[in-house]
């Protein structure tokens, strides 16, 4: 029986090589009576930058593992490993026909979850395969060619493609290690298996993605791309086909739809189909720019140190005379500043990384919470509209050819002046910012930038560049469905992840897309697990 202790601590200079030494200290016990082993968990405590702890949790094994638990009956670090034993998945002993509409996170896994239960399962992406889509993109970095179906939003991955690869979640779900393990024999780092908070990186994604392609088909799922649902067609209320491109209609027993969070035009198709769907609250900002080196050193008490990660940052602070929260979101270490746009004559700006995270820039967006009675309208798609108007505004500001509206932060707080510096291609534009925002917005980011600096001493400084907009925090509405996964208004239509409202990111996108896959298959008559 392994056992597992918690909360060892090296410090900086100390090689990993010593944790036998510190679990022997620990437990009264020689270092070669412990056999395999291993690291299970790793972060870092930086509270006191005077001296930085990287911390372990390691599994082992020792000849007598109960008189060592007994002895050690007090000490909360160390307990025997629970064995980790995934649900029961039923195999289908029937013919079930599943379009899934997406190659997000959540439409990838709930396609794969439920090919390998033995559904039959068609794949549909709107945009264009990973290769495809990455030569679109280094086009519009390097060109500001814009390709509305191919782009940092739409393409296989989904938005996830071109961002850090964060795999954190608050989601607790049995299938999470899985999921971990999953990417992990598709090309991910195993270092995602331990790390506190790992990432993938937008560079390896692109491999992940590949070999989890191959996966799929060999399970047998058919996968299309350039394919868009333009409609749906029902029989008394209940999904018996998907329209793709305004001229095929492929029959399937049950459509889940992962179409992420900027497919617009399926929200309004939506809509109109009279599909129950209500706007939800999200929030909208700016990106912060600083300089890596910076960061790490107001973090770390150290610019650059070979046994720390680009250091990160998570921020919050609630107005109290809003009551709105203000918060930093997606925080990339030595990333790129991207632009996110997935229509014309629109600015979305996105942070992105790679795998190393050694970029000499580190970015975050810095938002303000959007409730829905700040809309124009009190539809489902109010939200949306609200976007689309910030959005054409910072476009303009931008000179309407793609550059980011952009100010130095000390300007934009009225402090004086500075360089605007950034990693945003194809570019940036000098634009006062505040008229890219809604006053309100604006008013709570000045605000919140004085509050963040007392956290963060340095974080307000001329070296720091503010670049807009950041609106697709989240997607502006949710599709309703009921406690087993369907829409509540047709039967058979099963909304998945971010785009539906449900998840926020690509583990808990992943997870939501595995969660609707097992709703189907309960739903359906089966037999003994394969």
């Amino acid at each position: 029986m392994p056992l597992l202790l918690r909360e060892i601590a090296l410090t900086l200079d100390e090689d990993e090589t010593l944790l036998p030494l510190r679990v022997s200290e620990a437990l009264g016990v020689a270092p070669e009576s412990l056999g395999n082993l291993s690291v299970v968990r790793r972060g870092i405590d930086a509270r006191r930058k005077s001296r930085i702890l990287r911390i372990f949790s390691v599994q082992f094994e020792v000849e007598n593992e109960e008189a060592l638990l007994h002895r050690h009956a007090g000490n909360p670090r160390l307990q025997p490993v629970k064995q980790q034993v995934l649900p029961f998945t039923p195999s289908l002993t029937k013919p079930w026909r599943v379009l899934v509409v997406g190659m997000g996170p959540a439409g990838l896994f709930a396609a794969w979850h439920l090919a390998r239960c033995g559904a039959e399962v068609t794949l549909v992406e709107r945009g264009r395969s990973v290769e495809d889509r990455v030569r679109d993109v280094r086009k519009f970095r390097q060109e500001g060619v814009f390709d509305s179906r191919s782009n940092i939003s739409f393409g296989e991955g989904g938005a996830g493609t071109f961002s850090d690869g964060k795999l954190t979640t608050r989601v607790k779900h049995p299938w999470h290690r899985q999921v971990l393990q999953t990417l992990v024999d598709c090309g991910a780092p195993e270092d995602i298996l331990v790390d506190a908070k790992p990432h993938v990186g937008t560079d390896r994604l692109r491999l992940v993605l590949i070999r989890f392609r191959q996966k799929l088909r060999d399970l047998g799922v058919a996968i299309r791309y350039e394919t868009r649902l333009t409609g749906l067609a029902f029989t008394a209320g209940r999904v018996r086909a998907g329209v793709l491109n305004d001229c095929e209609e492929v029959t399937c027993d049950s459509l889940v739809l992962a179409c992420g969070h900027s497919a617009r035009d399926t929200y309004e198709m939506l809509q109109s189909a009279g599909v129950a769907m209500e706007a939800k609250p999200f929030a909208i900002g700016l990106r912060v720019e600083h300089p890596a080196p910076l960061i790490n050193a107001i973090q770390y008490g150290h610019a650059q140190h070979p046994h720390l990660p680009t250091a990160e940052y998570a921020l919050t602070w609630n107005d109290p005379k809003t009551g709105r929260g203000i918060y930093s979101f997606c925080m990339c270490p030595g990333g790129e500043v991207v632009v996110a746009s997935s229509e014309p004559g629109g600015m979305v700006v996105n942070g992105m990384s790679y795998l190393r995270r050694d970029g000499e820039w580190s970015n975050s967006a810095l938002v303000v919470a959007v409730r829905p009675e700040d809309f124009d309208g009190r539809d489902a798609l109010a939200g949306m509209r609200f976007q689309r108007r910030w959005e054409k505004r910072a476009y303009e500001l931008g000179g309407g050819d793609f550059h980011a509206p952009a100010q130095n932060l000390m300007a934009f707080l009225g402090r004086g002046t500075g360089p605007i510096r950034s990693s945003c291609r194809p570019g940036v534009r000098e634009a006062e910012l505040a008229e890219a925002l809604p006053a309100f917005v604006t008013t709570g980011l000045r605000r919140a930038l004085p509050q963040f600096d007392r956290r963060m001493r340095g974080f307000v400084t001329a070296e720091a560049s503010l670049i807009g907009i950041e609106s697709r925090t989240s997607a502006p509405l949710r599709i309703l469905r009921d406690r087993n996964g369907q829409s509540v208004s047709h039967a058979g239509l099963f909304p998945a992840g971010e785009g539906a409202g449900y998840a926020g990111g690509i583990m808990s996108a992943a997870l939501d897309g595995i969660n609707i896959a097992e709703h189907i298959i309960n739903f359906v008559p089966s037999g003994s697990c394969r």
